[in-house]
């Protein structure tokens, strides 16, 4: 297929081009009805081809011209068979990977540290999650992959399980044994789902890892909009292979997505296509570069570390996305969330991730040399700064509990309800610091990584109540609660 073309983008401008007189959705009628300082902020341009499904202008939902050309210039570029267009992020394409794949009641395997999403796709979906241990790193004190052996071991024990969902990249760009699962997953005749959202890269470098569809997934997602160049919201579906049922899975995105989808955003996944099936190599092969130079720049800091290459091979470590640079603070003494401030209010540099140990910074097709060595710069000073005069006064609060062992990540907490019983459960508010035991009907997650600590449907245990706290201590922000301070949390009621 022709890389080169962008067929949706066309038609937009085909559109305007044409000079139609439009009496038609969006009301501010391509920019003349909207506000004069947005208007001239965001440019007519952009306002020209914010428009509406109509003759000449495809529709996502039921795509038969220039969408339908697209999508499958995508599912070339990617190697699926199917690919689907997202607007509402990878959030709606784990949901309907979900409930394209997995029946209500029925059970599903997938790693503890997904996304919220999955819990979302779990709740919807009405399907019952066997949960898999991530490879826990006592050292990073972070979640890696799931390994071929843990996935293997859970479906001899639970061979009811009808679909096997992975992360893969995690958010700090640990990558799975993809090929080794798939052939477990396939040989054991059930479906591979994988979270891809944070590699929509890897198909177009040898030097990243594997992607999902070279691996022979039958449903992965990708965030076009994380790491390329689509707008904010853009995600991609691909489906490939013959054990997904293809009339569910588009009766399932036609339930999901809107019937008023962003145009603009639509084309730039047309556009993030062209300039990855064009010209990813090169562009990749720069960004690789740079954060290599950059993490290696970094590891020469006293009291940093930046992790690479060397921890390949470890439990639930198989590949690594070098375009994530990952720096561990806590030599500093810094929690992630102090280092992350300090370097937004003193040296204006914002980083995609903060959690207690680390900050984790993007490298993508669009970092500049110079970004690179502001990011070194900024971290050079942070590392010779005295902490007790730190303008920020940083808390310290990790520094007692690691001198006196006692930090841990918390245990998989006790599932005793499914997470849909859960959630539409009668429920009541408690104290949360007084809930343990209690059956949780919220999704508690720091944000980011945006892994839940606790699900709908799991027992509110001392570990995860401590852990919470010493997070919200640590300034972490906190998505999901009805009570966004948990001073108190919604339980399901007795």
């Amino acid at each position: 297929m022709d890389q080169e073309k962008t067929p949706y983008f066309q038609a937009l401008l085909d559109y305007v081009d044409a000079g139609v007189l439009p009496f038609h959705t969006p009301g501010h009628i391509q920019g003349v009805g909207m506000d004069l300082a947005f208007r001239e902020f965001v440019g007519d341009n952009f306002c020209a081809i914010d428009l509406t499904p109509m003759p000449g202008i495809d529709d996502l939902l039921q795509p038969t011209e220039s969408i339908k050309e697209a999508q499958q210039l995508a599912a070339a570029a990617w190697g699926a068979d199917n690919t689907f267009f997202l607007i509402n992020g990878s959030t709606s394409g784990n949901q309907c990977m979900m409930m394209a794949a997995v029946n209500p009641g029925e059970k599903i395997a997938v790693p503890r540290n997904s996304h919220k999403s999955m819990l979302g796709g779990l709740v919807m979906s009405g399907a019952e999650p066997v949960y898999m241990r991530p490879e826990v790193d006592a050292e990073l004190r972070m979640d890696h992959c799931v390994t071929p052996e843990t996935v293997a071991a859970t479906l001899r024990e639970h061979p009811e399980v009808v679909a096997v969902y992975l992360v893969s990249p995690t958010y700090y760009g640990v990558a799975a044994d993809l090929e080794t699962i798939e052939r477990t997953v396939h040989e054991a005749g059930k479906l591979l789902l994988v979270d891809e959202a944070w590699g929509p890269h890897f198909h177009f470098h040898a030097a990243l890892p594997i992607s999902a569809t070279a691996a022979g997934a039958d449903l992965s997602i990708n965030s076009t909009h994380k790491m390329l160049s689509a707008f904010s919201q853009c995600a991609m579906l691909h489906q490939k292979g013959p054990r997904v049922r293809l009339d569910r899975l588009k009766a399932v995105l036609k339930m999901f997505l809107s019937t008023s989808p962003n145009l603009p955003m639509v084309a730039s996944l047309d556009v993030a296509r062209k300039q990855m099936a064009t010209e990813g190599a090169a562009l990749l092969s720069r960004t690789i570069e740079l954060a290599e130079q950059t993490r290696s720049r970094l590891n020469t800091i006293p009291g940093l570390y930046c992790f690479g290459e060397e921890l390949q091979g470890r439990a639930g470590i198989f590949d690594l996305d070098p375009t994530k640079i990952t720096v561990t603070v806590k030599g500093l003494g810094y929690t992630g969330y102090e280092a992350s401030e300090i370097l937004r209010r003193r040296y204006n540099i914002q980083v995609e991730l903060a959690d207690l140990f680390n900050v984790v910074a993007l490298f993508t097709i669009g970092t500049t040399r110079e970004a690179a060595q502001r990011l070194v710069e900024a971290f050079e000073e942070l590392a010779r700064g005295e902490r007790d005069l730190d303008m920020f006064a940083p808390s310290g609060i990790l520094e007692q509990r690691l001198k006196r062992g006692t930090f841990h990540l918390p245990a998989v907490p006790p599932m005793r309800m499914r997470p849909r019983e859960a959630f539409l459960a009668d429920t009541e508010l408690v104290k949360f610091r007084e809930s343990r035991g209690r059956i949780c009907a919220e999704t508690i997650t720091p944000y980011p990584p945006g892994i839940p600590v606790i699900a709908p449907g799991e027992e509110l245990t001392a570990d995860i109540i401590d852990y919470l706290r010493l997070e919200l201590k640590a300034g972490v922000r906190i998505q999901g609660p009805y009570d966004d301070k948990l001073r108190t949390i919604r339980v399901v009621k007795e």
